[in-house]
């Protein structure tokens, strides 16, 4: 076991860039892992806008329009000062300032003028706030033509409409999408990484010097080498899918492995663990020093995890990226990994799609190593 031996030993020899990698993939798993939660959860949550109000009028409309805006915003009533108003938009206290006009109900409701606001340049809740006050006056000048009162009007719109909705489950997950999710999009990266410098460093070892010679000429078989090669790069391989499955078991435990599609996310994992070993023992071929494989290794990693849904989700890319990227093989794992977040039982048509992706990168994997074979003769040829 000379050769499997070898390999260990330069294996142990960078056991720091490993640790390196490995840091950083967990970090930055955590990192997006934490900033998509809180993106999910702010994108469905009502903004609260500080509110400036100076009321000329005091009457019930205006009162009525104080409390609506109340049930939505931070309102604070201001004097009719103007040097005062904007020292508060100045340091942003305030956003946005309705002044309510004296006789507001004759001058906004039966005559239909609009309410003079001031907001803050270039912000976005402005809108917000300027549809809320119309549904307000449009409510309001509705009551007011059936014969509502002012007070009766004002009383009537002050509280916001409610709406109950039913939200239908087409697809199981209740509309969440598991935690590990995260997890299992940044393992392309860590995979092409790790396997790309370690066989990249371990071959280019191997063809140091006068060692190809001396093993050519060693009383062990040419048959035995490429087989002790071939298990030594597996040992590698399984070793660092096992710490990756492992790691998340540990943080995620109960909710992954009940998950329905657990298993298929092994799958999908060993299957983008094959194209990683592919793709890093044809790198290992074609480098021939430290620098080269750091380039071509950064390529490889950082542009397929770029292009392919890693780092950026395949939903926020323009269909010619798509199209493009449907042509490397990471691509078909994040493919996998979205379908199985998106459905809770991984059936029919689901079942399907995933199966089709899975042999995609199993494809990927034998033209990887049809590639290395034509390689590696061309160059015992030379």
């Amino acid at each position: 076991m000379t050769v499997y031996k070898g390999y260990m030993k330069i294996l142990k020899q960078n056991k720091g860039l490993i640790l390196l990698y490995m840091v950083i993939f967990f970090s930055v798993t955590m990192m997006f892992q934490s900033v998509a939660k809180n993106d999910i959860t702010g994108n469905y949550q009502a903004e609260s806008v500080k509110i400036g109000v100076v009321d000329s009028d005091g009457g019930p409309l205006a009162r009525g329009l104080i409390s609506y805006l109340e049930h939505f915003h931070k309102v604070t009533l201001l004097a009719d000062d103007t040097a005062v108003m904007q020292e508060k938009l100045f340091y942003r206290d305030i956003e946005y300032i309705v002044r309510i006009p004296s006789g507001f109900f004759d001058t906004c409701i039966v005559n239909g003028q609009k309410l003079s606001v001031t907001k803050v340049p270039g912000s976005y809740t402005s809108f917000y706030v300027d549809q809320q006050i119309n549904n307000f006056l449009n409510n309001a000048h509705t009551y007011y033509a059936a014969g509502f009162s002012e007070k009766e009007a004002a009383e009537a719109s002050k509280t916001p409409s409610t709406v109950k909705v039913n939200l239908l489950d087409t697809t199981g997950t209740a509309g969440a999408i598991p935690s590990f999710v995260y997890y299992y999009r940044y393992v392309p990266y860590l995979f092409l990484s790790v396997l790309c410098y370690v066989m990249g460093n371990i071959l280019a070892a191997f063809r140091r010097g006068d060692l190809p010679k001396r093993m050519q000429a060693s009383a062990v078989s040419t048959h035995r080498q490429n087989t002790e090669s071939l298990l030594a790069a597996a040992t590698i391989a399984i070793i660092l899918w096992a710490i990756t499955i492992i790691a998340s078991l540990l943080f995620y435990h109960d909710t992954l492995i009940n998950h329905a599609g657990f298993i298929y996310y092994l799958i999908n994992s060993l299957m983008m663990l094959l194209v990683a070993l592919t793709i890093s023992y044809l790198v290992g071929l074609i480098t021939t020093n430290s620098n080269m494989l750091s380039g071509v290794v950064n390529v490889i990693s950082l542009g397929m995890c770029f292009l392919c849904g890693t780092f950026v989700p395949l939903e926020y890319m323009n269909s010619g990226v798509k199209t493009a990227a449907q042509f490397l093989p990471v691509y078909w794992y994040e493919k996998t990994n979205d379908l199985l977040a998106q459905f809770g039982s991984i059936t029919g048509e689901v079942r399907m799609e995933v199966l089709q992706a899975l042999g995609i990168q199993l494809v990927f994997a034998v033209t990887f190593v049809c590639i290395a074979m034509a390689i590696s003769k061309r160059k015992r040829t030379v």
